[in-house]
């Protein structure tokens, strides 16, 4: 299971005092099962039953967007999102 995360800061203090707050937000994004339909062409559904996307090569590279496991691409498979929010006070001494 590949993990990736995202960190986003913002300042939520836009004038100049002696104390400011800033807010992250931390993103954990995982691909989950296989949701590609290979029957889709003769008007079925099927899946593979590929239960986690596992990247066939190194981050940065075509292979990271193709699954060890099954062969599809990374957009076939289940994205997951977890968010994780926080705020620190910053007090200017």
């Amino acid at each position: 299971m590949k993990k990736q995360q995202v960190v986003v800061r913002r300042d939520g203090s836009s004038r100049r005092s002696s104390s400011s707050t800033s807010s992250s937000v931390v993103r954990t994004v995982r691909y989950g099962e296989c949701q590609k339909n290979h029957a889709a062409n003769i008007g079925g559904y099927a899946v593979d039953g590929c239960r986690e996307f596992m990247a066939s090569g190194e981050d940065g590279t075509a292979e990271a967007l193709t699954c060890a496991a099954c062969g599809c691409h990374r957009n076939f498979h289940r994205r997951e999102v977890d968010t994780e929010r926080s705020t620190h006070l910053m007090i200017d001494l």
